[in-house]
This record gives structure tokens, C-alpha cells and sequence, in this order.
């Protein structure tokens, strides 16, 4: 049924009627901003057209960044980082062209890995973190997860039953970041499971991996040599490796901060 529409309504009145039918229409930023917009567009001399497509855009970029805000949500990602808080200066080691360009998400459009190698306190996570915020952000689903944390999962799976439910959960989505690879010793069955998922990914949907270790250093970690040399290629066939040395700005930063205290008191 359809209900008549009233004509010439009282300023309150339709207010109300606007309320209303942005409750029930799930419009929730047109429903906060009409009064504003409506009078900045009554000041501006605004025609119809232009003030309606004032309330429909600001609707449309509020559900954009929301949506936006959910994918970095689903994400997982410990902390909150981005490519523009990154302080390049201090570790010249990181090419700030290279990480503009894939901040553009180019890479992931087109399945590549990608692996950052370097030791702890050079900036690897905070590029995997932002990079994957850009990736969030551009509307891909984005993962994020510790190796230890992932291989513990794909067992239990493995226990309960559900591996190819759970492989196919990783595999899913657009972008997988596998962070601290290397670094906890994974015994065959782990690795085994490791190979499983980048094996559904690949070519398909891109993964992103950060380790202390270069490849070489891998089979004091992933102990049998066939699947890590396996892993090595899933990852790097195709890839981007970026290399993020071996001077911890951290720790840099650390002393010229303690240096600075010293000298002010």
C-alpha cells in the first residue's frame, strides 16, 4: 500500500517525515547531516538537483569509509600503522617510490607475493600492516595472522576433520599476511600444512610474508629441506622481495631520544 504524500509541509513537519523515512530506508548519514546540508544549501542558493546530490554523496562516502573500517577490522592486524607514519629517512634501506607503488595495490590485482626480509625493529610489520590497511581500504579482504598462530589452526583442523574448510577460509580472501615466518621452529607436519594453503593460493590471491631470516637461514626453522625449498618458491616465484637490512631504527630512535634526555637534564 502506498501511503499519500503530503504537500507543503511545515519546516518541523517535514523534518520528521525526513527522520522517518531515513529510519526506515537505513540512511543513517543523510538522517545526521539533511539540517546542516540543508542549510548550507539554502545559504548557497542551491538548486534541488544540487542539494540532493549533496545528502547522496555524503551517504555514499560515510558508507564507504564504514565499509572500510569493517575490512581493516576483519583484518586482525594487532596495531594500527600507515604508510604515510612511516618514517623512510630512518631506514634508507626501504625506497619510499617502491612502497607508494604498492600502496596502489597493483600487486595484489595481479596474485603476486610478496616478502619482506630484515631484522627485528626495521620496519617490516609496519609496512606489512599499512600496506594491508591500503589493501583494506581499496576493498580487498585482507588477513592477518602469525605463522605459529596458523600452522596451531591447520593441526587442529587437521584433528577435528575440517583442513579443507579451513584451507579454504585462507584461501578465500584477497590478501593473506603471514608474519613472523622463520622464526618458530615448525616441525614436517606444520610446513606440510604451511605448503597446503600457499598451494590454494597460488597465482589466485596474493600472500604477503615478513621474516628475520633471510631464505637461506629457513631450514633452521622449517626443518625438512624438500618443503622449504617448496615454501621458498611458492613464495618468491614472481614476488616482490624487499629487503629492510639489518640497523634497527627502533633502537635508534631509542638512544637519540635517551641522548636528548641526557642532555636536557
Amino acid at each position: 500500500m502506498t501511503l499519500p504524500r503530503q504537500r507543503n509541509m511545515a519546516e518541523q513537519t517535514a523534518d520528521a517525515a525526513i527522520d522517518t523515512a531515513c529510519r526506515l530506508l537505513r540512511l543513517p548519514t543523510i538522517r545526521a547531516e539533511f539540517p546542516d546540508i540543508a542549510s548550507a544549501a539554502a545559504k548557497d542558493q542551491m538548486t534541488y538537483r544540487g542539494y540532493l546530490a549533496e545528502l547522496l554523496m555524503a551517504e555514499r562516502d560515510d558508507r564507504a569509509r564504514r565499509r572500510s573500517e569493517r575490512r581493516i577490522k576483519a583484518a586482525g592486524f594487532p596495531r594500527e600503522k600507515s604508510v604515510r607514519s612511516f618514517d623512510f629517512d630512518a631506514n634508507p634501506n626501504i625506497d619510499p617510490a617502491t612502497i607508494h607503488t604498492l600502496a596502489s595495490c597493483e600487486w595484489i590485482k595481479k596474485s603476486q607475493p610478496l616478502c619482506l626480509i630484515g631484522d627485528s625493529g626495521t620496519g617490516k610489520s609496519h609496512m606489512l600492516i599499512a600496506l594491508g590497511a591500503e589493501a583494506a581500504m581499496k576493498g580487498y579482504r585482507v588477513r592477518y595472522t602469525l605463522a605459529t598462530k596458523m600452522v596451531n589452526e591447520l593441526v587442529e583442523a587437521a584433528d577435528e576433520k575440517q583442513l579443507n574448510k579451513t584451507i579454504a577460509r585462507y584461501g578465500r580472501v584477497d590478501l593473506l599476511y603471514i608474519d613472523e615466518l622463520g622464526y618458530m621452529e615448525l616441525d614436517g607436519h606444520g610446513a606440510e600444512l604451511l605448503f597446503q594453503v600457499l598451494t590454494e593460493r597460488e597465482e589466485k590471491n596474493s600472500v604477503a610474508i615478513v621474516s628475520k631470516e633471510s631464505f637461506g637461514g629457513w631450514t633452521k626453522t622449517l626443518t625438512d629441506p624438500r618443503l622449504c625449498a617448496a615454501i621458498v618458491d611458492r613464495l618468491t616465484f614472481n614476488g616482490i622481495i624487499i629487503e629492510t637490512g639489518t640497523d634497527s631504527y627502533r633502537l635508534a630512535s631509542t638512544r637519540a631520544r635517551t641522548e636528548e634526555s641526557v642532555k636536557a637534564s
